[in-house]
């Protein structure tokens, strides 16, 4: 994971490029490809300040950048997030996607297959800069008994080790869709724990969410939609409760013929569920029947939670520094800095106090 752009829902998994890799040291074919495609994406920058003075240019296209860079400097300049070339340039990729992020798990498991990588850590998936390419791996995976889901993405971070350009992708979103995205990415730059996804994940969604509250707030626009927000998260929810209910019946030691059924039945009552979610609460909204016409497995269940599980708790620790974006982000990094239990214990409970409210 968000989500959102062109896909039903918003899966902004990122592709955590091992940057201090400019060949495949091992050889291997897989970040061969990570190399080539990133550096491939640096190649096709341009200065957005280019673009905007070139008038043979599509109008559309100069006013959406120009926008982003009002965006870009009120993240740094209110939000207190990194200042450097990142969304300084613009790349035209020729694709809907930038990325194609694999995830998978076992069979009869919800936990992901984790896959490791220099500075970024363990995360639960693997990116590929070609459809095909992930299509093709996640077949393999699906002969060897796993679930497999592929997602695209519009955008990814280097985490400061490069200046990450504007994408064309990126420009499927809307105005204000887009700039929660700058906000989103940048605050990954400011603060990255390895192998913690969830923390880094909930962390950077709370600095897009409360940041793009406060860009339309500054710009005299109305507040991002609340009932689109909360039509999310209850969808979220609902997933979250599928994917514990298998973790639970998984853990049963059941015969595999009894795993299979309990299995199916879930994934039944998910689709039931939100047919009823969709119908009787949200008056009919199908945004997210994309999502649920394709084949669901573990692993489409694998990206939720992660954007979403520590939100409560970066919202507490804000309220705590008054709204102080660089005292916040020092406290955050104070948390940064903890074990991974003594972390979780205590985002456990900024997370109490926010539900308190």
């Amino acid at each position: 994971m968000t989500k959102p752009n062109a896909a039903p829902i918003d899966l902004r998994r990122r592709l955590w490029v091992p940057v201090l890799l400019a060949v495949c040291l091992s050889g291997c074919s897989y970040y061969t490809q990570l190399a080539q495609g990133h550096l491939a994406l640096l190649r096709q920058r341009e200065p957005v300040a280019a673009v905007l003075a070139d008038e043979t240019r599509s109008p559309t296209l100069r006013r959406r950048l120009a926008q982003t860079q009002q965006a870009r400097d009120f993240a740094s300049a209110v939000l207190q997030l990194p200042d450097n070339g990142s969304y300084r340039s613009y790349a035209e990729i020729g694709r809907p996607f930038v990325v194609w992020n694999l995830f998978a798990t076992e069979r009869y498991s919800v936990e992901p297959l984790q896959h490791c990588f220099p500075i970024a850590g363990c995360v639960a998936y693997r990116g590929y800069y070609r459809e095909a390419a992930a299509r093709a791996a996640a077949a393999r995976l699906r002969l060897e008994g796993k679930d497999v889901q592929v997602a695209g993405v519009d955008a990814y971070s280097t985490l400061g080790w490069f200046d990450d350009p504007l994408l064309s992708a990126m420009l499927r979103r809307d105005d204000e869709q887009l700039a929660g995205l700058i906000f989103h990415e940048l605050a990954h730059q400011q603060l990255y724990v390895p192998s913690d996804t969830a923390f880094n994940e909930s962390y950077a969604s709370f600095v897009e969410r409360e940041g793009l509250r406060q860009w339309q707030r500054s710009r005299g626009l109305l507040a991002p939609d609340a009932r689109r927000q909360a039509r999310y998260r209850e969808l979220v929810q609902l997933l979250l409760a599928t994917r514990e209910r298998l973790r639970e019946g998984y853990a049963r030691n059941l015969p595999e013929a009894e795993l299979a059924a309990l299995k199916q039945a879930e994934f039944s009552r998910l689709r039931r569920d939100y047919r009823a979610l969709r119908d009787q609460h949200w008056g009919g909204d199908r945004r997210f029947d994309r999502f649920f016409e394709q084949p669901l497995n573990n692993a489409s269940l694998v990206p939720f939670g992660l954007y979403d599980g520590w939100v409560p708790a970066f919202a507490a620790l804000y309220r705590q520094r008054d709204g102080d974006w660089a005292a916040f982000h020092r406290a955050a990094a104070e948390l940064a800095r903890l074990p991974a239990a003594e972390r979780n214990r205590r985002l456990a409970r900024l997370a109490e106090t926010q539900a308190q409210r």
